[in-house]
């Protein structure tokens, strides 16, 4: 048993349950095995039941673990059923009350449990019977409780649970049909649980919680006016397998605890739900996106006999209306299906039940594809997929499932176009054809036929640029939306788009298509193809010279001035552009200037390039110490932080010799200062400004050598008036001093005090107070 389980159980028994009006299901112990499975978990003439059996709780004088319930007026799903519990059943009797469970060591787990899910089971309670089944699909409904569904235990513990079933007389193992829906995923509480998170366990121990595991399946956590006495529980839950009509299948339910006895879990199965189906397979639904294609007829076959079988179909919303009365039924409309199948000579009625959804028809539409043909021979390369939304009229939902070379083909989804984005059509006019499917798989054809353009456009002048960066190598970028194109589509039709690409193939087959900002592969000179474009056709492919002229006159890199306050300074370019003009509206190569701030000129060659040079005049000055907050008393920690205004950089000295950038210091040594500061741009140095360091010694020694005699701090007389007291190691109070005594000499009452650690509390008259020790050595 875990340590914190341990713990919350003794907790929780300290605590008594609270009554509330609130209603809780009703347990019946008494009935048998076979009462229990063929009055009320069946229940149905359709199905043959023999050899019923159950095991469980045998050490409760009276009571069992497997039981009837019935629900009465509480909110519990199931009205009445069957209940197997690792504890006695009568424990599943509402409200939920936390606590450790119970259950005997000696109450044996089960083997099969084990050797299904893996685990080492305990306390295990079991029904088992034989069963015939008339149709090939069997079902039932079920609920998994558990105490588990506490703390952090989902995330780590589950009891174990499953509905075994192998066909009698054979060798093979049985199989599980407690599991997820299309899964083999056991129902556990650590298969289905919310999100578990981070806290800390009832022991006092931190615990990191987990993620939400198939969260849909779970239900909630109940409380105490819950018609159960379980934590939590998952939602109605259905356990189906197919199934071989006419053959004897073997059936096992049981629920064991996983390794000990505690925390205990039920499953209810509901009354009448375990029944002989017929199965049409799964709802045709748009739910379940899988409904019938437009225009679809869908055939229901019952596998039954028609000469063992009367037959009934309706819709479940006209049940006097009949359909049909043959064992298949063929729908071609939406609705909720339903057959009834009479034993011939029993009162045994099965049923089948299928929802069936039309999709929406397809709307396709047949198109033109145009594509430009760089050697007037008829054949060229085609983007097919250039059609995608005009054939599927712009339909989000529909999906294009390929292109194919026949109609036959594309009907059968068979040798598609594997490069439909890069086709060479087989003849003029050819047609291609398209198919279309919507989310569920239907289908439509549409028709692509494939033309050459037979338009062009006339040649194109050169386009020319400046080469506008730092590096005049002949390379720059066109902005090809805005510098080129308006010069192509002049005089051409409304509505034409271009694209660019390095060569005639690369446009015929638009691949690796040009961005609009273009920076040329080639310095200077470049010849690009324009593609322009008609929709998804090609109207014409034309070839496009760029020009990249450079202009890189010297010593115009950027450049940082410093001026002095009240100073002025010259700024100034080489003389022979056809141009200047500075941000100041000055059109000459030099300015004068006496304010800080950014200065450019720009300057143009006889190509009209322009090139700007930089200017930052940055304002210095002298720095003004307003002050110094001054860490002391402090030994090696003691530091000095000068504080000071001024727009200029500086650097700050103690001694006026060394220098450093930060006005922050560290490990002074106690004295007196005279701090400064000056400005690297040469602009001056600061106002001197005093600076008082102080500390206390860490120990004297009063031996009358004439060294060290006293206990003082040195230069403290130059601070505001203060008191210091000195005690010893007990609290009482030695020495008083002030700024007019010299210090303390190591006697007290005219006695020389022993070697030892002393304190002192030394007060400022502006609140400030050290306090620290010292040492007295002899």
């Amino acid at each position: 048993m875990n340590y914190f389980k341990i713990v919350l159980f003794v907790l929780f028994l300290s605590c008594l349950s609270v009554k509330v009006n609130a209603q809780f299901i009703s347990i019946d112990d008494q009935k048998t095995p076979q009462q229990l499975i063929e009055n009320i978990l069946v229940n149905s003439s359709c199905v043959s039941i023999t050899n019923s059996s159950g095991k469980g709780d045998d050490f409760s004088p009276g009571q069992k673990s497997f039981a009837y319930f019935n629900a009465g007026s509480t909110r519990f799903p199931f009205p009445e059923g069957i209940v197997l519990a690792t504890s006695k059943s009568t424990n599943a009797i509402g409200p939920y009350k936390s606590d450790l469970g119970e259950g005997s060591t000696k109450w044996l787990g089960d083997s099969d449990l084990d050797q299904t899910l893996g685990i080492s089971s305990i306390n295990a309670t079991s029904l088992e019977f034989d069963f015939v089944p008339l149709t090939n699909f069997l079902s039932f409904n079920y609920i998994f409780a558990s105490n588990e569904y506490q703390s952090f235990y989902p995330c780590v513990y589950s009891d174990g649970f499953a509905f075994l079933i192998k066909e009698v007389g054979t060798n093979d193992p049985y199989k599980n049909l407690a599991v997820l829906p299309n899964t083999n995923t056991p129902v556990s509480s650590t298969n289905v649980h919310p999100k578990i998170e981070p806290s800390v366990a009832i022991n006092g121990d931190k615990y990191d919680g987990c993620a939400a595991i198939n969260e849909i399946y779970f239900n909630g956590l109940n409380n105490g006016s819950s018609p159960v006495n379980y934590a939590g529980q998952t939602v109605v839950m259905n356990a189906q397998t197919n199934v071989i009509a006419g053959r004897k299948y073997h059936i096992k339910l049981v629920i064991a605890d996983d390794k000990n006895q505690y925390y205990d879990s039920a499953v209810f199965l509901e009354a009448g739900s375990f029944i002989s189906k017929i199965d049409f397979g799964e709802d045709r639904t748009i739910a379940t996106n899988n409904p019938a294609c437009f225009g679809e007829k869908i055939l229901l076959d019952s596998k039954l006999s028609a000469t063992d079988h009367t037959f009934k179909w309706y819709k479940k919303d006209n049940p006097a209306t009949i359909l049909g009365t043959n064992s298949t039924f063929e729908v071609a409309e939406a609705g909720t299906y339903k057959v009834e199948a009479t034993v011939i000579g029993t009162t045994c009625v099965l049923s089948g039940e299928i929802k069936i959804d039309y999709a929406p028809e397809i709307l396709s539409a047949n198109t033109t594809l145009i594509q430009c043909d760089d050697n007037t021979d008829g054949i060229s390369i085609f983007n097919l997929t250039k059609v995608n939304n005009i054939i599927k009229n712009n339909d989000s939902e529909i999906l294009n499932s390929g292109y194919y070379e026949s109609l036959t083909n594309a009907e059968a989804k068979t040798n598609p176009i594997l490069t439909p984005e890069n086709y060479t059509n087989k003849s003029a006019s050819q047609i291609i054809f398209a198919r279309l499917e919507n989310k569920y798989g239907c289908y439509k054809i549409a028709e692509i036929t494939l033309q050459i353009s037979n338009t062009a456009i006339a040649s194109q002048n050169p386009v020319a640029t400046c080469d506008g960066d730092e590096i005049q190598d002949g390379f720059y970028q066109f902005d090809l939306s805005t510098e080129v194109t308006p010069q192509i589509v002049s005089g051409l039709p409304a509505g034409l788009t271009v694209q660019y690409y390095l060569d005639t193939n690369a446009a015929v087959t638009e691949t690796n298509a040009l961005p609009n900002i273009f920076k040329n592969t080639i310095a200077l000179t470049q010849i690009i193809y324009a593609r322009i474009i008609n929709g998804p056709n090609c109207y014409d492919i034309t070839p496009i010279t760029l020009v990249v002229n450079t202009f890189d006159p010297p010593n115009f890199e950027d450049e940082s001035k410093y001026l002095c306050k009240e100073d002025e300074i010259d700024l100034t370019v080489a003389t022979g552009f056809s141009n200047y003009l500075w941000n100041t509206g000055s059109t000459t190569n030099t300015i004068t200037v006496n304010a800080a701030g950014d200065y450019s000129v720009t300057v143009k060659d006889e190509n009209g390039c322009e090139k700007t040079k930089k200017f930052k005049v940055i304002l210095s000055e002298p720095a003004t110490i307003t002050g110094a907050a001054i860490k002391d008393f402090s030994a090696n920690e003691n530091s000095v932080l000068l504080e000071y205004t001024g727009v200029g950089n500086y650097e700050f000295s103690l001694d006026g010799i060394v220098f450093q950038k930060d006005p922050l210091f560290s490990n002074v040594a106690p004295g007196i200062y005279n701090a400064i500061a000056r400005d690297i741009n040469g602009c001056g140095l600061s106002n001197s400004y005093l600076v008082y360091v102080l500390d206390y010694p860490r120990f004297f020694t009063p031996n009358e050598d004439g060294y060290n005699d006293l206990w003082f701090i040195k230069n403290l007389d130059q601070l505001p008036n203060y008191t210091l007291f000195i005690f010893d190691r007990y609290g009482k109070l030695l020495k008083q001093m002030n700024r007019n005594s010299s210090g303390w000499n190591g006697i007290f009452n005219g006695q020389l005090l022993p070697s030892d650690d002393y304190w002192f509390n030394l007060t400022f008259v502006d609140g400030k107070i050290v306090k620290g020790h010292f040492s007295l050595k002899r």
